[in-house]
């Protein structure tokens, strides 16, 4: 993980005030599988000040999601315990159960019944 910008502590006790949904009720860890092959962008806030990037294959643990403009972010926590928030659909996560889960919304298939 490469630190860009900014206090890391200051931004960990931030985020903790903020109200976020718990993500499912379990805990997830996840990998950063960004498909542009650039570093993925940790912000203050969905769509915030960008304060750190996460290469792809890092490790991070989903700790909330919230939806802003139709979009699904999850507020994660690197392996050192920094908290930020990242675009879900570049992270894929699995559930302590062992289900593989792709962190964007997933829309069914037609049955064709």
């Amino acid at each position: 993980m490469r630190v860009r910008t900014g206090s890391i502590g200051i931004l960990s006790v931030a985020l903790s005030l903020m109200v976020v949904a718990p993500a499912a009720g379990q805990d997830v860890s996840c990998v950063v599988a960004d498909p542009t092959g650039t570093p993925l962008n940790v912000r203050t806030e969905p769509n915030g000040r960008i304060v750190m990037t996460l290469a792809n294959g890092s490790k991070v643990r989903r700790v909330g999601e919230r939806r802003q403009a139709g979009k699904g972010w999850a507020l994660v926590s690197s392996v050192a315990g920094e908290l930020g928030w990242v675009f879900a659909a570049y992270l894929d996560c699995v559930p302590v159960d062992g289900d593989l889960l792709k962190s964007a919304p997933m829309h069914p298939r037609p049955s064709g019944n």
